[in-house]
């Protein structure tokens, strides 16, 4: 009997010992919650801090996103039906040389916003370490041109307020729309309505002005002095005389037709020392890099010209 009492006693101590263990995790557990939930560590603030931070700029990042994408798909249409009236063809793809939308497929589903912010930091690092590559080199080619001025190449645009969706074919091997053939085209056409003002790339002296109906129709060309000759053809009303000097940006005619040609366009010639050269290499210092590389695309992959 004694024996029974004491094991019951034994029992008893246990399974209080045992509640009072339980309770205490329980109230340790219960204060631990209520400290969280009311009070945070540093670092606790300063995630938090960042990821209120990281959402704001997503979501900023997001619309302006959405926004470009917009109007840059409202443009694109545009030049399309504008190329394709004007060419009769289908235009070419400007996808190539880059797209205002990312390139990356990402799931946004699947990526954290602090991935997604982190990312687009980066790539923008990366872009603005290269634009300075390219400012810098850009330096480096006008300091030597300043010290060699008297062989500065005419680097205006011929028409103002030049868009690349006006580049047609450049120099090489294009398919006439006259002949129906492969021949070599010696100039760059640049798509403007007729009457449009043509100007002077540079400074120089009006070597040679044609008036004819014919071929290459109305043309003036330019000799600047340094080795560099500019020709316009095609063009509508002639505004200059032979003989007399231009200044740079100085308005020297209009842009015209010929009846061998498909539409009212300015042919535009560049040689140095009686070598052919590409007039696109020569539109750099006038645009943005952004422009002149969509330029040189054009230019490049438009197999048709228009004379």
């Amino acid at each position: 009997m004694a024996a029974k009492k004491k094991e019951s006693k034994t029992r008893r101590i246990i399974m209080s010992a045992l509640r009072y263990l339980v309770a205490s995790v329980t109230v340790a557990i219960l204060y631990y919650m209520l400290f969280a939930l009311f009070f945070s560590t540093e670092e606790e603030k300063r995630l938090q801090k960042e990821n209120r931070l990281f959402s704001n700029m997503y979501e900023g990042m997001k619309a302006k996103e959405d926004l470009i994408s917009d109007v840059v798909d409202g443009l694109i249409e545009k030049d399309n039906a504008i190329y394709e009236e004007l060419f009769d063809t289908a235009p070419p793809s400007v996808e190539e040389i880059g797209d205002v939308r990312s390139q990356t497929v990402r799931d946004e589903a699947n990526l954290s916003e602090r991935y997604f912010v982190r990312s687009a930091s980066a790539q923008s690092d990366s872009l603005m370490r290269l634009a300075g590559t390219i400012e810098s080199n850009f330096e480096e080619v006008f300091r030597i041109l300043q010290e060699r001025a008297d062989s500065i190449p005419p680097l205006s645009l011929p028409l103002k307020n030049m868009s690349y969706v006006q580049v047609g074919a450049s120099v090489g091997m294009r398919h006439s729309p006259m002949y129906d053939l492969q021949i070599q085209h010696n100039g760059l056409d640049l798509i403007a309505p007729q009457g449009d003002k043509v100007y002077a790339v540079a400074a120089g002296r009006v070597s040679q002005v044609v008036r004819s109906r014919r071929g290459m129709g109305n043309e003036v060309e330019i000799d600047h002095g340094n080795g560099y000759v500019t020709r316009y053809s095609l063009l509508g009303d002639i505004l200059v005389t032979q003989g007399k000097t231009v200044k740079g940006g100085q308005e020297i005619g209009t842009v015209g037709i010929s009846t061998l040609v498909s539409a009212p366009h300015l042919h535009f010639e560049v040689w140095y020392n009686w070598e052919l050269k590409d007039p696109v290499d020569y539109f750099f210092a006038s645009v943005s890099p952004e422009e002149y590389s969509r330029i040189r695309y054009m230019a490049a992959k438009t197999s048709q010209s228009m004379d």
